[in-house]
């Protein structure tokens, strides 16, 4: 297919859309006529996204049909019954999707934990070169746990929610290129190691998993299923596979993977809630960490139920539907 003669073949009728679709009456036959415009625009719009990847014309296009589907559907205001929708199949079933991504980006992240914080037990002498014995003892008789409680809880909360969220952005985006979303990976894990090391090789193992979990565990899991979103992107680019061109491959990963990372906005904010009224709260340990760990395992039987049930529906999530 030549893009120029194909431009040229079916201009006049974009034109033609386009001008019926900015018109605020129409009469009968004109109706008919913006009806029938808008579903071989769609039709053209789908054959330039296979077969010519042209970013431009896409642009065009897409503005197009979604500016003449507005004219011919009246436009669609704010519903709860869509944002329903999105939470019950949408959203559960991009995350159930990539499935095996974010389990990728789970386990390796966490032997990553495991083995630094294996070595800095074992090698106290390597902790002794990053602080002060002063300061590490500050940090676990006193620190560690007054962290969760310095600040009045609801400001904790919208701190900790936008602070997650832009890490999951971060992983996000970075997925594009991959390298980045693991050197995040890699510095968070990092991060949680050491930690882990210290307060365990200083005797308080119990209170490292007892003020980590009830939040950690599905505040971890939004962050892997992030970098695992935006990893599909990266690799769409190197691999796109046998039945879409590289950037049709790009563009539906890159549009699926967006609203997954709209729905994590809301897990990130139970994973603040978690982490600001309930670990710090005097309730035992062994309740805060049944908390969390009821709420981790409600997201991922909610993933795998919904998601699997909106796959086996063949129900399909773009941005366009």
């Amino acid at each position: 297919m030549d893009l120029d003669a194909f431009v040229a073949e079916h201009q006049a009728e974009w034109r033609r859309l386009e001008q019926l679709s900015r018109r605020r009456r129409l009469s009968a036959r004109e109706a008919d006529e913006l009806v029938v415009l808008y579903q071989r625009a769609a039709t053209h719009l789908s054959a330039v996204r296979s077969r010519l990847p042209d970013p431009a014309l896409v642009a065009q296009l897409s503005r197009l049909v979604l500016t003449a589907r507005a004219a011919v559907t009246g436009g669609q205001g704010f519903s709860w019954r869509a944002v329903g929708r999105f939470f019950t199949h949408g959203f559960p079933l991009v995350v159930y999707r990539a499935r095996w991504w974010w389990a990728g980006t789970t386990i390796a992240s966490l032997a990553v934990a495991v083995a630094v914080g294996v070595w800095f037990t074992e090698n106290p002498d390597a902790l002794a070169a990053l602080m002060s014995n002063d300061q590490a003892q500050r940090i676990v008789d006193k620190e560690f746990v007054s962290y969760y409680s310095d600040y009045a809880a609801q400001n904790f909360a919208a701190e900790v929610w936008t602070n997650n969220a832009w890490v999951g952005a971060q992983t996000f985006a970075g997925g594009v290129l991959i390298l980045p979303a693991l050197w995040v990976l890699f510095t968070n894990a990092l991060n949680l190691g050491l930690m882990g090391g210290l307060m365990i090789s200083h005797g308080k193992a119990d209170v490292f998993f007892g003020m980590i979990a009830p939040h950690g565990l599905l505040e971890l899991s939004a962050v892997f299923v992030a970098a695992a979103l935006g990893l599909r992107i990266g690799w769409a680019a190197l691999a796109p596979g046998p039945q879409l061109s590289r950037g049709a491959a790009v563009g539906y990963a890159a549009r699926t993977g967006l609203l997954g990372v709209l729905g994590l906005v809301a897990v990130f904010a139970v994973a603040a809630c978690l982490e600001a009224f309930v670990t710090p709260s005097p309730l035992p340990m062994i309740v805060k960490d049944a908390i969390g760990a009821v709420v981790w395992l409600g997201f991922i039987a909610y993933v795998l139920i919904r998601g699997r049930a909106a796959e086996a529906a063949a129900v399909q999530v773009d941005v366009e539907h």
